[in-house]
């Protein structure tokens, strides 16, 4: 069913991300992979893909990575937003810069991509936007007022714009996981347990399921966390 189809991965160099191409790659699909790094985004190195640089913070350049998917393949069928950043803190600790940091990322330019990307589905009228939250999108967390933040606000934003793209059957899911074993971690002085978490290759199941589910199902909200750190 991702036979030719066109997705576009946004955040292809981080955990999920990758994961998702490593497995939308073997199914046939065109891939437009994006991320900030182009040396990491290099170690991809997936046959047949389009690969471009890009910081979400940046309209211009979100702009130019739908405009170049669509110049090299004609369209695109599926976004996968899955870039962010996270910086956790206790809430007297957090700098402006901290707070500005996770808002351009996973606010701001969690909608620029959403915008960019449903401006030409909407040309097309048709489309699958999967956007990639995580469960502090839903549930707050001690030193993550700032990421709460950011991540609430792309859920409003999210929401409002799944209403309105319906009338030009465009659809969206939103993907709610916890802990995932990522990079994510790599920077956070946090104690956790990392074996514990979700494997990246859970996530990118779920978001495969999305994109391969039939017309007129429509997977709105997609919920896993792992058994040691449950939300309910």
């Amino acid at each position: 069913m991702l036979q030719d189809k066109v997705v576009v991965v946004v955040g292809a160099t981080g955990g999920i991300g990758r994961a998702v191409v490593n497995r939308l790659h073997p199914l046939g699909a065109q891939l437009v992979l994006a991320a900030r790094d182009p040396v990491k985004l290099a170690t991809l190195a997936i046959p047949g893909a389009l690969s471009i640089p890009t910081d979400i913070t940046l309209p211009a350049q979100v702009q130019n990575l739908m405009a170049q998917a669509v110049a090299t393949f004609g369209r695109i069928d599926g976004l996968v937003n899955a870039a962010g950043i996270g910086i956790l803190k206790p809430w007297d600790k957090l700098e402006p810069a901290d707070f500005a940091t996770q808002l351009a990322v996973n606010l701001q330019g969690n909608f620029y991509t959403l915008q960019a990307a449903a401006n030409v589905m909407k040309t097309q009228r048709s489309g699958h936007i999967c956007n990639v939250i995580g469960i502090l999108g839903k549930h707050t967390m001690p030193m993550a007022a700032a990421y709460c933040a950011s991540k609430f606000g792309a859920v409003g934003a999210s929401k409002v714009m799944a209403d309105e793209l319906r009338r030009y059957n465009v659809k969206m899911t939103l993907f709610y996981f916890g802990g995932v074993d990522t990079p994510f971690w790599d920077d956070i002085t946090l104690k956790v347990d990392r074996s514990k978490m979700l494997r990246p290759e859970t996530a990118a199941e779920a978001i495969l399921y999305a994109l391969q589910s039939e017309p007129p199902a429509v997977p709105l909200e997609i919920n896993i966390q792992p058994e040691s750190h449950l939300f309910i």
